[in-house]
């Protein structure tokens, strides 16, 4: 992903995934969908829609681990 990005971004839990890293909704459900693979999980899509920063995938991630 890093060579997509038009400028270097410092990646904090407050990081934008549309914005800040320039994903669109394609490349969103892409990512998520590696996450989902490389972790073992599944994120529901309303789950998915409320993840906005990396700090709230993060926030999902570790519940969904969490009640595995």
């Amino acid at each position: 992903m890093r060579s997509s990005l038009q400028k270097p971004v410092e990646l904090s839990d407050q990081t934008n995934i549309v914005n800040d890293l320039g994903l669109d909704s394609v490349a969103v459900m892409d990512f998520v969908m590696e996450i989902e693979d490389r972790l073992d999980i599944s994120v529901p899509l309303d789950r998915i829609a409320e993840i906005e920063t990396l700090g709230d995938l993060v926030s999902t991630v570790r519940d969904l681990k969490g009640s595995a």
